[in-house]
């Protein structure tokens, strides 16, 4: 868990102003027959995820002693890197220390929000800690102040959200992304060609309640301070 010391400009996952798709050179492997390959030509690691799917490059902005990133927030947005970065590490959104709890992992949707997929319940906003809970309620324009909490016992990763690329058919291979986003789940056959910018998990074995009756729950288990 973990513990506000200072109070924070924004949360840690938002975007910066200033902070916008970094330079680098993308191609298409063509390679091999029918299983074509999308990369960087200067490609290191970090541009892909633990399941070889390659992610857009975006910049960061230096951070203050406290470890949050610099500049003005664009509250509506999140930075794709540092989304992937606490999505994959189930870390808090607003601190980035780990948000497990004993009571299962804290998430907030908005309370027009349903996001659903074959019978899923799935989610590209990662989990708060206990202490951060109310602070994200109203730190993220989509929730609206009155978020549903989603108390899981497992949220497993589900896929990437981002965007399909094709080569034409010109003797110049040019690339060319698809115009609308989409969801892909892991293992699908499009993925090799995918440039991702969310990460994407299910929520399982979860209960949903209120702000108010998880604060309750949470003293009452001694997870915060009563």
């Amino acid at each position: 868990m973990c513990t506000a010391t200072e109070p924070r400009l924004a949360p840690y996952v938002t975007l910066r102003d200033r902070e916008k798709i970094a330079a680098g050179t993308l191609a298409m492997d063509l390679a091999a027959p029918g299983r074509p390959r999308l990369y960087y030509r200067d490609e290191h690691p970090a541009d892909r995820d633990n399941r070889a799917v390659l992610w857009v490059r975006y910049s960061q902005r230096q951070r203050d002693p406290h470890g949050t990133p610099t500049g003005r927030p664009r509250p509506h947005l999140l930075h794709p890197l540092r989304q992937r970065e606490t999505m994959f590490g189930l870390k808090c959104a607003v601190c980035l220390a780990p948000a497990r709890t004993p009571l299962g992992w804290i998430f907030l949707k908005g309370p027009d929000e349903l996001w659903s997929q074959d019978d899923l319940v799935l989610t590209a906003h990662p989990p708060v800690c206990p202490e951060h809970v109310q602070e994200a309620a109203h730190a993220f324009p989509h929730l609206k102040g009155r978020p549903l909490v989603y108390l899981s016992a497992s949220a497993p990763s589900y896929g990437v959200h981002g965007t399909v690329c094709e080569v034409d058919r010109s003797p110049e291979h040019e690339l060319r992304f698809e115009d609308t986003t989409r969801l892909l789940p892991y293992g699908h056959p499009r993925l090799p060609t995918f440039l991702a910018g969310q990460m994407v998990r299910q929520l399982a074995d979860f209960e949903v309640i209120t702000v108010r009756d998880l604060m309750s729950i949470l003293r009452s288990a001694a997870v915060i301070a009563a």
